[in-house]
């Protein structure tokens, strides 16, 4: 590959990406786990939760490869995706109203300003009120694929929620297995509210923001009539998505996603903030 390498580092509500126009490739596919490990590696390089391709597409505006932070492929991401929007409108590659291909499906956005709505693919995968044993305790969980598999579980007091701790058994539950789950953990707030704060598979930790975990959790949090559409839901970050959906029984339809995306910076990488490893 020829460095320096231009790059845009932008922000979906706290959850950061390194974004790329990958239209002329540079990257052969089987390289990109490994870039995508040594760029959003912290203090060393870039750093960052997950890194975005946009390439060429024959069926919409443009296509994207997403990879986290550890290099593994995701089939969707909420807030990254809202940030590719954004993007690929800044830059000319699509109109204000686009279509990009993902592995989850097509995805349609509308950019407005800082702001970016998506209509998300249709869940999968709902699973309701479902006991698991999580450190020796029995624990109720939920769960429902909104482009990436989530978890959700409710708690009372979310400051004391055990994110890391639990976050990981769950993300490795048996349960789940084999490809594994998010975890959201959330509370209900006055006002058709919630707070929602996920930890990250891929990422492996707690992100400041999960869009398609506040997709997840809004939609559970209605099919138990706990919320109705649109929802407020508030990110480890303090931010705030609106999420939209419509539900008859247990019939799911119209999710859409809607919040800002933010420019932070542009640079130029070189060779020398690369640790490529296989």
């Amino acid at each position: 590959m020829q460095f320096p390498i231009d790059f845009t580092k932008m922000s979906g509500t706290g959850n950061d990406f390194i974004l790329l126009d990958h239209r002329t490739p540079f990257l052969a596919e089987e390289e990109m786990p490994a870039f995508a490990r040594a760029v959003c590696e912290r203090r060393v390089s870039v750093g960052a939760d997950g890194l975005i391709l946009l390439e060429n597409s024959t069926t919409a505006d443009f296509r994207w490869q997403f990879l986290n932070a550890d290099g593994s492929w995701a089939e969707m991401c909420g807030n990254g995706a809202r940030c590719a929007a954004r993007f690929a409108h800044d830059r000319g590659i699509a109109p204000a109203r686009m279509r990009f291909e993902t592995v989850a499906g097509i995805i349609e956005a509308e950019v407005t300003g800082q702001s970016v709505k998506l209509r998300m693919t249709a869940p999968t995968g709902l699973r309701l009120e479902e006991k698991i044993m999580v450190n020796g305790q029995e624990q109720m969980v939920h769960s429902l694929n909104t482009g990436v598999p989530h978890a959700v579980l409710f708690m009372k007091d979310i400051a004391q929620a055990p994110v890391l701790e639990w976050g990981r058994l769950i993300r490795f539950h048996e349960h789940f297995q084999p490809a594994g789950t998010n975890v959201n953990f959330v509370q209900q707030q006055a006002g058709n509210g919630l707070i929602v704060r996920t930890y990250e598979r891929g990422v492996e930790g707690e992100t400041l923001a999960c869009g398609t975990g506040a997709v997840a959790a809004a939609i559970i949090a209605g099919l138990r009539g706990q919320v109705q559409s649109p929802v407020a839901v508030t990110t480890s970050g303090g931010e705030e998505l609106t999420i939209h959906f419509s539900l008859a029984g247990q019939e799911i339809a119209d999710v859409f996603l809607e919040g800002p995306a933010n420019f932070i910076y542009e640079g130029r990488l070189h060779a020398e903030a690369l640790r490529m490893k296989s």
